[in-house]
């Protein structure tokens, strides 16, 4: 780093014999006296004025300056003027091109970020302030899941402005500042009686869905975004390319979730339903646009449609056919007599994925396969989000054993001859 300490009470003249001497300048006893310059990495000079009698600290700072762009930490000075709420609000407009996902995050940051942390500057910021912050979140958001999602989302705008050189370090990533760990879910999957009893329980027209779910474990915006061209019932497959998704009010035809086209088996009986299906209620063409509300109109001929000939809608089918279905099947209760059906975030559609998880994993299937079906980035998450429902090393054992004495047994020997 090219930098030096300029003194702007005094400069340099060379008079007619061509010797140098120093005079005083107009700002003479006037101001901040030195002036400490550099260049930065970004190629701009970068400047910091010191009061007179301190030019060793000047040429100090100067030093620890270059001493930080040399081990990577340095940070833009100007940095100190912008507060994290300016950053955020920039980094959350470009962060992610899925428009649901960045809505979210700006959501997340203005009820439970910015009132307590938007107003203080980055570079001031240390674990302390994380540490205090996450105390009033507890106190506002009881969920710990939630909590470590707003958590997340505030860590992961620190980490861009210390990508951005705008900070030398994440508070959120210090030993002492504990993330929040959300409950641990175990996932309990429906059984077939109540698969089916649901089922049972739809309306006539969307029984089906409940096949290509619980069948082919796709997501809700798949299934009723599902289209004929997607079914391919000669080859045994269904390639998801697009859902149905609802974007600020107003629905759109959109890329999978995370943009995982993918292929999932169609099996034969599920493939005869919709073939059923298709010939009772025939596919219905619907135009939306693609990806964003503004976006160009695409069509898709969708093998489930509304009561009304349009898209299914999918707010009013959880609340007036699906939760009416749960309850009939035994799953929810009755809501009393006035009442909504209480909520049951774990008993939703994707229950149905749930099922079909488990039905694949009990017949032996392998994490890498049951998670390209499912459309998940990654194979761990499938692990870790359905590892229980592995048949056990301990249980392969003693079926192993069972099934060695078993054959004994059916042959009149005792478990002593299995020597």
């Amino acid at each position: 780093m090219a930098g030096h300490v300029q003194d702007r009470w005094y400069k340099t003249e060379t008079t007619a014999d061509g010797k140098e001497h120093r005079v005083r300048t107009d700002r003479y006893g006037a101001g901040l006296r030195y002036r400490a310059r550099y260049i930065g990495p970004d190629g701009t000079e970068k400047s910091k004025s010191f009061p007179d009698k301190q030019k060793r600290l000047a040429e100090k700072w100067l030093n620890e300056t270059a001493a930080d762009m040399a081990r990577g930490q340095y940070t833009d000075p100007r940095a100190a003027r912008i507060t994290f709420r300016q950053f955020a609000e920039a980094w959350v407009a470009t962060h992610t091109t899925e428009v649901n996902s960045r809505e979210a995050a700006e959501r997340r940051l203005r009820l439970h970020a910015y009132p307590y942390i938007g107003t203080r500057p980055l570079v001031s910021f240390q674990p302390g302030h994380i540490r205090t912050w996450l105390g009033e979140l507890e106190t506002n958001v009881p969920a710990a899941s939630h909590r470590r999602i707003i958590f997340g989302t505030v860590s992961a705008a620190f980490s861009a402005a210390l990508d951005d050189g705008v900070i030398s370090k994440n508070p959120c990533k210090a030993r002492s500042v504990q993330v929040p760990k959300g409950a641990p879910t175990r996932i309990a999957p429906w059984t077939v009686d109540q698969v089916f009893a649901v089922r049972a329980a739809l309306p006539e027209f969307l029984r089906t869905s409940v096949d290509v779910a619980g069948g082919c474990g796709l997501r809700q915006g798949e299934v009723f975004g599902l289209s004929e061209d997607e079914v391919d019932h000669e080859g045994g497959w269904l390639s998801i390319s697009h859902q149905l998704k609802r974007i600020r009010g107003k629905f759109v035809f959109a890329p999978p979730k995370g943009g995982k086209v993918r292929d999932v088996p169609l099996p034969p009986s599920v493939a005869a339903a919709i073939k059923a299906h298709s010939e009772k209620h025939p596919p219905t063409t619907i135009t939306l646009p693609w990806r964003t509300p503004d976006g160009p109109p695409v069509s898709k001929s969708l093998i489930f449609s509304g009561s009304g000939g349009d898209h299914v809608r999918v707010s009013y089918f959880n609340d007036f056919m699906w939760k009416p279905a749960l309850a009939a099947a035994g799953i929810i209760p009755e809501p009393k007599d006035g009442k909504r059906y209480a909520s049951a975030p774990e008993h939703g559609m994707h229950a149905l994925r749930h099922f079909y998880a488990s039905v694949l994993l009990d017949a032996g299937e392998n994490i890498r396969a049951l998670s390209q079906y499912l459309g998940h980035a990654d194979p761990g998450f499938t692990l870790r989000t359905y590892t229980h429902l592995m048949p056990s090393s301990e249980g392969r054992t003693r079926k192993a054993v069972e099934t060695l004495y078993q054959g004994l047994r059916n042959h009149d020997h005792g478990p002593g001859t299995a020597q």
